[in-house]
């Protein structure tokens, strides 16, 4: 079948339109491979030439022809916004306030973190435990000065312990209870803190008297404080730790050396009380403990062991008296046998002779000689009893 009696035999292609569409094809084929990217050859030098010289004339041609699409659009943005400023201006003010209020509360609490990170800073030498607490209420009055804080016998808190900010020394704790202490500030006139000027290492008794600057007391030698020294706690008497810082010396109006306390600088409504009792508590007490005591040498240990047996209790010696009474009574038997006496008189000038002396002295001294005495750490060397003396026979004065 041919072509002209099938399907297709009415379809008449324009000539025109096929050479129309034939020239645009071949156009956007040459310009593509115009602008086609070939580097490495002559062909893509001039390529690249060619295109920017294109760009150059295209430039000012673009601004020309966006220029009224430019313009157009600037007017419906301005005609927008001059309709629509009143709505615009209460939407970023209602944005303004809450950033403000989020501005605000980002100062407090950037503010509240600097602190915060003072107060955790804070140390002493040597450490001493610590705890945080807020204070609740200021009692004010024309001579005391306390103040209540939120930490009591359940934090560990006594009385005494020490208070500070993280400026310096305020006070100390009065009175304590479950939840809640009162503190006696430096200011008040019960206040007496020991303290020593850090230059000259001066003592003195800082003595609150109702003012800011509370008065140094004690002073002793010459020119034991200036103007601007620091004053520190002392630790005399154990109620603070040495080294606390309190202020620094002012002059009064009255002439007395003054301190201008260290916690003026700030609000006193953070505080870290110091859980500190005494002196010990600064000392390890599980290393001292644990030293080993060294051993003793051999001849040392060997004494003490001797030392430390129970010595045997010698029998008590017998008094010179006592030994003396014996070879009386049997030197007196063969006196009183081997003499017969011519008269009556003579035993009793013997019975009343001197001889019967010693006897006696042998019998005052015997319930003495009966109790024991306690024998001591050292036997001492038993002393030579003195041998007896033997008695003068009396001579015979009878008639």
């Amino acid at each position: 079948m041919s072509l002209r009696d099938g399907p297709f035999q009415d379809l008449k292609v324009p000539l025109t339109w096929t050479a129309a569409v034939a020239v645009i094809v071949a156009m956007v084929i040459g310009l593509a491979l115009l602008l086609g990217d070939h580097r490495g050859t002559l062909q893509g030098q001039a390529i690249g030439a060619s295109r920017g010289a294109l760009d150059t004339v295209l430039k000012p041609v673009a601004n020309v022809v966006s220029a009224p699409v430019r313009w157009a659009g600037d007017g419906v943005n301005g005609v927008k916004q001059y309709f629509f400023a009143v709505s615009e201006n209460r939407r970023l003010r209602a944005e303004v306030a809450d950033l403000s209020q989020w501005r605000d509360r980002a100062v407090a609490l950037r503010n509240d973190n600097a602190r915060y990170q003072s107060l955790l800073g804070l140390k002493t030498d040597p450490p001493i435990p610590m705890v945080g607490a807020r204070v609740i209420a200021d009692s004010r009055g024309p001579f005391a000065n306390t103040r209540l804080a939120d930490a009591g016998i359940e934090a560990g808190v006594t009385v005494g312990n020490p208070v500070m900010t993280e400026h310096g020394l305020v006070g100390r704790v009065l009175g304590v209870a479950h939840g809640v202490s009162r503190i006696l500030l430096l200011t008040d006139v019960a206040s007496r803190t020991p303290v020593l000027d850090d230059r000259t290492n001066s003592r003195a008794i800082l003595t609150g008297d109702a003012t800011d600057d509370p008065r140094l007391d004690y002073l002793r030698g010459a020119d034991p404080v200036r103007a601007g020294d620091r004053i520190l706690t002392s630790g005399d008497g154990g109620l603070f730790p040495r080294g606390l810082p309190v202020g620094t010396v002012v002059q009064g109006i009255d002439g007395n050396w003054r301190v201008h306390l260290d916690s003026q600088d700030g609000p006193v409504d953070l505080v870290r009380i110091l859980l500190f009792r005494d002196f010990s508590q600064l000392a390890d007490q599980k290393a001292l403990s644990a030293t080993a005591v060294p051993p003793l040498p051999p001849a040392e240990a060997a004494d003490v062991a001797a030392r430390a047996k129970p010595q045997p209790v010698p029998p008590p010696a017998p008094t010179p008296a006592a030994s003396s009474a014996k070879p009386d009574a049997s030197t007196a038997k063969p006196s009183a046998k081997g003499k017969k006496p011519a008269d009556s008189s003579a035993p009793k000038a013997a019975s009343s002779a001197k001889p019967k002396k010693p006897a006696l002295a042998a019998e005052k001294p015997a319930p003495r000689a009966a109790k024991r005495t306690p024998a001591p750490a050292k036997p001492a060397p038993a002393k030579p009893t003195p041998a007896p003396e033997k008695p003068v026979p009396m001579p015979d004065v009878s008639p």
